[in-house]
């Protein structure tokens, strides 16, 4: 008996709906959301076969002749459409805990970087880039990392992190660093 390769899903559609205060356009496959906070721009031409469309007060990213590629596709679209929407209405924010048992770490923004000094007493600082329009702040032990864009927080916070990783220490006992503890 010979086994058939057969589509079993035809057609996938996912919605998502839009909120009240927040207008949405749709160019073909560039979408275009503004809303209180500000604006965000995606381009998803690399998506072939997606088709991404507004209709009333949602919007439908769908495709047909569904493999398992575009089907996980159209849920990614579809999940990067409501994050852009979740931006513009209430923003993104990471908490970040400046951690240090043995030297003082000082935590300074300048410009598009985070500079941090004293960490484990080296005399070079570290550096961390801030990504796009993320907007970061020192309060006390905590620095916080804000915007509309997930993508550009996210790796903001993540370069945060990074910049203080120690390799070559137990991290049972050298538990210096930054580290992310909250995501709003």
């Amino acid at each position: 008996m010979r086994c058939l390769n057969v589509v079993k899903a035809v057609y996938v559609k996912h919605e998502v709906s839009i909120p009240e205060g927040v207008t949405v356009e749709v160019n073909g496959l560039k979408v275009k959301v503004s809303g209180p906070k500000g604006v965000l721009e995606r381009d998803f031409s690399h998506a072939r076969g997606v088709i991404i469309r507004k209709d009333d007060d949602k919007i439908i990213v769908e495709t047909f002749l569904a493999n398992r590629r575009r089907k996980a596709l159209v849920r990614t679209i579809a999940a990067h459409i409501a994050n852009m929407i979740k931006g513009v209405t209430k923003g993104f924010r990471y908490k970040l805990k400046i951690v240090y048992s043995h030297f003082p770490i000082s935590v300074k923004v300048k410009g598009d970087k985070v500079v941090i000094e004293n960490f484990l007493g080296e005399r070079a600082p570290r550096i961390a880039k801030i990504v796009g329009s993320a907007t970061v702040r020192v309060e006390g032990e905590d620095v916080i990392v804000e915007g509309i864009n997930i993508e550009e927080v996210a790796q903001t916070a993540a370069n945060i992190e990074l910049a203080t990783k120690i390799k070559g220490y137990d991290p049972r006992v050298f538990m210096d660093g930054i580290y992310i503890y909250a995501r709003e």
